[in-house]
């Protein structure tokens, strides 16, 4: 038996009581299906500024009816201290997953990225500590390597960050381990890099690239390429991420108050990613074989290239990827082009 067989067991025959901070959104609401799936009372917290409703509607579908009855939704904020406390009220582990993603939107308002990820995340440690909470478990970033060119990226050495969200997630990485070293608490950061899967969001300025695509693709549009294509990244399925946080909340003293790589230890250009997709949609809509990207400028406040070692995450946490990105796609995709439908005959009847 691997380590996340062992910690599910252990959830199944234990319950305890969750909050997932961010509970709308495409990690957040992926991670409340999971612990309800285990038995587990999750309290979740969502202001809906990024997440969406639907996102928890698609939860209640995929539970049972005893399930749903264990989980309890805040409609509330991070940046108010009064929120964060009822929300903590009771907790045993929290995983916090409430942020302002994005490096272009930080680059446009730095002052609400701040607010949200600075401000929002003190407020969350202060009141998991007065609630004392056992763990909390934080949706930390690769954007803090910054501009050190070395890969595989290692948890102990990072640059100057390139954009204020990477400032932001920095901080929240300082913060817990003060937290930590001041008072005591638990905490494990988690390195995300470059999470998809189902419920990622393909509208708006600051859509995530995959979801993007596939919507571009499907509906014939024009899909636009920053560079020349060659830029990499390691992207991450989401249940690896569900994975790391379920490992990261139950881990053994020795693994607490350090940070993660969450990701495959491996490197997917841009170019290579559009052709895989393309490849995964040609069967169902045969249009996609005349599409053609546009590339455009690079984006400001991106790394040329990302990859991480997951070696650390490996041996103090037991984390072992089970999706590589190709069969993370083909999973993804299914629900990628169902949403995507369902969202066009909605347009259409209306």
């Amino acid at each position: 038996m691997n380590k996340i067989q062992d910690v599910r067991q252990q959830l199944g025959q234990h319950s305890h009581h969750w909050l997932v901070t961010g509970a709308a959104g495409f990690i957040g609401s992926n991670l409340v299906e999971a612990l309800l799936k285990l038995g587990q009372r999750v309290t979740g917290l969502d202001n809906f500024a990024t997440g969406h409703r639907h996102n928890l509607d698609q939860v209640k579908e995929s539970v049972t009816q005893e399930a749903w009855t264990k989980f309890n939704f805040i409609e509330g904020d991070i940046r108010l201290p009064a929120n964060c406390a009822r929300a903590c009220e009771g907790v045993d582990f929290v995983l916090h997953q409430a942020a302002l993603g994005s490096v272009s939107r930080s680059i446009d308002d730095p002052i609400t990225t701040n607010d949200t990820n600075v401000t929002g995340f003190l407020n969350m440690l202060v009141a998991a500590r007065n609630a004392k909470v056992r763990r909390f478990v934080y949706a930390a970033s690769s954007s803090t390597y910054g501009d050190h060119p070395d890969l595989p990226k290692r948890e102990d050495v990072i640059g100057n960050p390139l954009s204020p969200y990477a400032v932001t997630k920095y901080v929240n990485e300082l913060y817990a381990n003060v937290f930590g070293r001041t008072y005591g608490m638990e905490t494990v950061g988690l390195r995300y890099f470059n999470v998809f899967g189902p419920r990622q969001d393909p509208h708006g300025a600051y859509a995530a690239v995959i979801p993007q695509w596939v919507a571009a693709l499907i509906r014939n549009q024009p899909l636009r390429i920053n560079g020349d294509g060659e830029t990499s990244r390691d992207f991450c399925y989401i249940d690896n991420v569900v994975q790391a946080n379920l490992l990261a909340a139950m881990a053994s003293p020795e693994a607490v108050n350090q940070v993660y790589n969450v990701a495959l230890n491996e490197r997917t250009s841009l170019n290579q990613l559009y052709a895989m997709m393309r490849d995964l949609l040609r069967e169902r809509f045969p249009h996609v074989d005349g599409h053609a990207p546009q590339y455009v400028d690079f984006r400001r406040g991106d790394v040329r290239h990302s990859q991480a070692d997951i070696g650390k995450a490996a041996a103090l946490l037991g984390y072992a990827p089970t999706h590589r990105i190709g069969e993370g796609l083909r999973q993804a995709m299914d629900w990628y082009v169902h949403d995507l439908l369902k969202q066009d005959s909605r347009a259409a009847s209306e």
